[in-house]
């Protein structure tokens, strides 16, 4: 029997998980987040969810549960704009001026996961290209101001209003938007044969 550790205190990652009927605890270590600026922009998701798994395999490793047979799911997601990467908003302002950028242009969404389990590491990205309608000032000032989305890279959540009235289409995984590619992440634990 293995265990499911989600390295994430999103909530949208354990909606994701739970709706694919995995049993699973979180366990969360704050970690740095930051990366080296030479990084090519594509591997950053991948790298800090890296570190987040690794962090989380340090607890467990602690805690002496090292013989039972565990997986730990971690992930970060990014937003891109033209090779740059739009970040959490640190407050309103922030918010608006990433939308304004985001509206009416292509964005690709990068999830980067890392499963570390008994048998080693595996790693790996999704890309989700996002297409933006235009959008007014008031349009983006109503979301900001009702939904505020400060936890959000590119400040902005697919399954809310925004992502109803605002995206005109995707292209990939729509899950992958929310946080998490949980059909990848659900075949990789089945070839690894964990479930």
């Amino acid at each position: 029997m293995v265990n499911f550790i989600l390295a994430s205190q999103s909530p949208r990652r354990k909606s994701l998980l739970e709706w694919a009927e995995i049993k699973f605890e979180i366990i969360v270590s704050d970690i740095d987040e930051s990366y080296p600026n030479s990084l090519p922009i594509q591997q950053v998701p991948e790298f800090i969810a890296k570190n987040k798994a690794l962090a989380v395999a340090e607890i467990i490793a602690k805690q002496g549960n090292a013989q039972n047979e565990n997986c730990i799911i971690a992930a970060d997601t990014v937003v891109v704009l033209a090779n740059e990467i739009i970040g959490k908003p640190a407050d309103r302002a922030a918010a608006i001026a990433s939308i304004k950028k985001l509206a009416g242009k292509t964005h690709q969404v990068i999830t980067g996961v890392c499963l570390i389990h008994n048998s080693g590491m595996d790693c790996f990205s999704e890309v989700t290209d996002v297409y933006f309608h235009s959008l007014t000032n008031d349009q983006i000032a109503y979301y900001v101001d009702n939904y505020k989305p400060y936890d959000k890279a590119g400040a902005y959540a697919i399954q809310e209003w925004i992502g109803v009235v605002g995206i005109e289409k995707i292209d990939g995984d729509f899950y992958n938007v929310m946080g998490l590619p949980v059909s990848k992440v659900i075949q990789k634990i089945k070839q690894l044969g964990l479930l």
